[in-house]
C-alpha cells in the first residue's frame, strides 16, 4: 500500500506514470541496496570491466608481467568468466605457489566441468592451508557436489559451517540440499541455523549476510 501512495505521489509531482514508474523503481533499489543487500550492485560490475580493460592494455604492451595476470584472472573469476582465468592463472601458478592460487585454478576447473580434477587441487589447497578463504573452498565443493553427489557436498557444506561460523550462507544451502533431499526437519534445522548466526552477528557484518538471512526465513515459511 505504502509504494502504490509513493507511486501516486511521484506521478503527481512528476505528470508521467512511466517516469513515475523509473522513480519509484530507482528509489526502491537505492534502499535495497542501503539497507537489505539483495538486489546486485551496479557499479561494481563497471569498475570491474574498466580495471579489466586497463590490465589488458597493460600485458599487451608488458606481456609477462605476473602481477598483472593474477589480477586479470581474478576478475574473470569475478565474472564468471573461468575459462579465461584459468588459461591467465596458470601461466603465473609456478611465480604464485600459493594456496590460493592453487585454490583458484581448482575453482577455475570446478565450474567448467572438471570435478575431481577441480576438487582434488581445492583439497590440495586446504592441505597447504586448512583457512585459506576463510573455509570458502569448501563452501564452493559443495555448491559443485549439491546436483550430483548430495552426500558429498553435505559433508563439505558441514566442514565450511564449522571453519566459517559466522556465515549464514553455509546453513541456507546446506538446508536447500535436504530440502531437496526430502528431509524437511534437516532443512528446517539448517535454516533456523541461518537464522541464529544472523541474529548473532554484529551490525557491520548483517548487511554482507542478510541476503542469506531472509531467504532462510523465506524458505522457512515456505
Amino acid at each position: 500500500m505504502s509504494k502504490f501512495f509513493l507511486f501516486a505521489l511521484i506521478w503527481w509531482l512528476v505528470g508521467n506514470p512511466f517516469l513515475a514508474i523509473i522513480i519509484v523503481l530507482v528509489v526502491l533499489y537505492m534502499l535495497d541496496r542501503r539497507f537489505i543487500g539483495l538486489s546486485p550492485s551496479l557499479l561494481k560490475p563497471y569498475r570491474r570491466s574498466r580495471r579489466l580493460s586497463r590490465l589488458k592494455r597493460e600485458l599487451a604492451m608488458a606481456p609477462h608481467h605476473a602481477g598483472n595476470k593474477l589480477e586479470a584472472a581474478r576478475l574473470y573469476i569475478e565474472k564468471e568468466k573461468y575459462a579465461e582465468a584459468l588459461e591467465l592463472i596458470e601461466q603465473v601458478s609456478s611465480v604464485y605457489d600459493s594456496a590460493d592460487v592453487v585454490y583458484e585454478i581448482g575453482l577455475c576447473r570446478l565450474k567448467l566441468g572438471q570435478l575431481e580434477e577441480g576438487e582434488r587441487l581445492i583439497l590440495q589447497s586446504l592441505d597447504m592451508n586448512e583457512r585459506v578463504k576463510y573455509g570458502e573452498p569448501y563452501l564452493r565443493l559443495g555448491e559443485a557436489f549439491a546436483p550430483v553427489q548430495s552426500d558429498r557436498a553435505i559433508r563439505y557444506l558441514e566442514q565450511f559451517r564449522k571453519i566459517n561460523s559466522s556465515s549464514c550462507e553455509g546453513s541456507y544451502k546446506l538446508g536447500r540440499i535436504y530440502d531437496k533431499l526430502g528431509n524437511k526437519e534437516e532443512a528446517k534445522r539448517a535454516f533456523g541455523e541461518a537464522l541464529h548466526i544472523y541474529r548473532g552477528l554484529p551490525r557491520y557484518k548483517r548487511r554482507a549476510e542478510r541476503r542469506w538471512a531472509i531467504l532462510s526465513k523465506w524458505r522457512q515459511i515456505f
